[in-house]
C-alpha cells in the first residue's frame, strides 16, 4: 500500500515522527477536498478522517494519505494565473489589434493574386 508513496515522503521516511496539529489540519482539508471532487466514496471519507485523528506516528498515515492526487508543489504560471483560469482551460479569445487584421489582409490578398496569376496563364 506504500507502494505508491516515495521513499521521501515523510510518511515513509520518518514513520515515528509524531503527527502534528498542522499535518493533521492540512491532511484534513486534502481529504475534504477529494471527498468534495467526488474521489472519495462517504465510506473510505470518514475512515480516513477516524485513522487520520487517531494516529499517533507519521507511519501510520500512510493509508490516509495513498490514493489522494499529489499536493501541488509549484506556483501556476503568470499567463495562467492573470487569465484567472486553470492549466488545461480555454482563455476567452482576445480581440484583433490592427497588426493582425492587416497581416491576414495582406496574406489574403497575396494569395486572390496568386491565384488570379494562375488562372490567367
Amino acid at each position: 500500500m506504500s507502494a505508491e508513496l516515495p521513499l521521501s515522503s515523510p510518511y515513509r521516511s520518518t514513520p515515528d515522527a509524531p503527527v502534528t496539529e498542522t499535518e493533521r489540519d492540512q491532511l484534513s482539508s486534502r481529504l475534504n477536498a477529494a471527498f468534495e471532487a467526488g474521489q472519495l466514496d462517504p465510506e473510505d471519507y470518514h475512515a480516513r478522517l477516524d485513522r487520520l485523528f487517531a494516529a499517533g506516528r507519521l507511519g501510520e498515515l500512510v493509508p490516509v494519505v495513498t490514493g489522494l492526487p499529489p499536493l501541488q508543489t509549484y506556483d501556476p504560471p503568470a499567463l495562467v494565473a492573470g487569465a484567472g483560469g486553470q492549466p488545461g482551460q480555454l482563455a476567452p479569445a482576445r480581440g484583433a489589434t490592427a497588426l493582425t487584421l492587416g497581416v491576414v489582409g495582406g496574406v489574403a490578398a497575396a494569395v486572390l493574386l496568386v491565384l488570379l496569376l494562375v488562372l490567367l496563364i
